[in-house]
């Protein structure tokens, strides 16, 4: 099972090390983490995205919270979240084929960073489910390159994750 932690640290040098460091003693795989100031430049975000079972979710929790440079933890339900991975992705693209790739990049959400003579470079940001199937509908002109970020999630509503 996916679990979505967002974790609030103190923003100084070393912090992220100690956090995947216990992540990896753990034995937990991390599919995906993104760290980014929040409105606070003292404090950072860290979600983090992995894959385990609900146990070991909790203990990583509790572990977490332990660790002097952390402020808050919470695991976020995929119910009460928002997540938004951003892909750019390099595609063949000769000019007879464009009017087919700009139709569903229309249709998609995504838009034309950069153009070649033979190539195309896309932008999309989207949830991890949309940006597979986007793949998909645009593999066949041939992938030459694709760049992620990590997933960020926000919770939904009113409530916070504040320090």
């Amino acid at each position: 099972m996916k679990h979505t932690i967002s974790i609030l640290v103190e923003n100084h040098a070393g912090v992220l090390s100690r956090v995947s460091g216990l992540f990896s003693r753990r034995g937990f795989n991390i599919d995906s983490l993104a760290v980014g100031e929040t409105d606070d430049p003292t404090i950072s975000r860290i979600t983090i995205v992995a894959d385990g079972d609900e146990h070991t979710a909790q203990q990583l929790e509790k572990q977490l919270n332990k660790l002097v440079d952390t402020l808050k933890v919470k695991t976020l339900a995929s119910d009460e979240l928002l997540a938004r991975e951003l892909q750019l992705i390099k595609i063949n693209a000769q000019p007879n084929q464009r009017n087919e790739i700009l139709t569903i990049c229309e249709i998609m959400g995504a838009k034309i960073a950069d153009i070649t003579p033979t190539t195309m470079t896309i932008e999309i940001s989207d949830t991890t489910n949309h940006l597979r199937h986007f793949r998909e509908l645009i593999s066949g002109y041939g992938i030459k390159e694709i760049v992620r970020t990590g997933t960020i999630a926000i919770q939904k509503g009113a409530d916070t994750i504040k320090k």
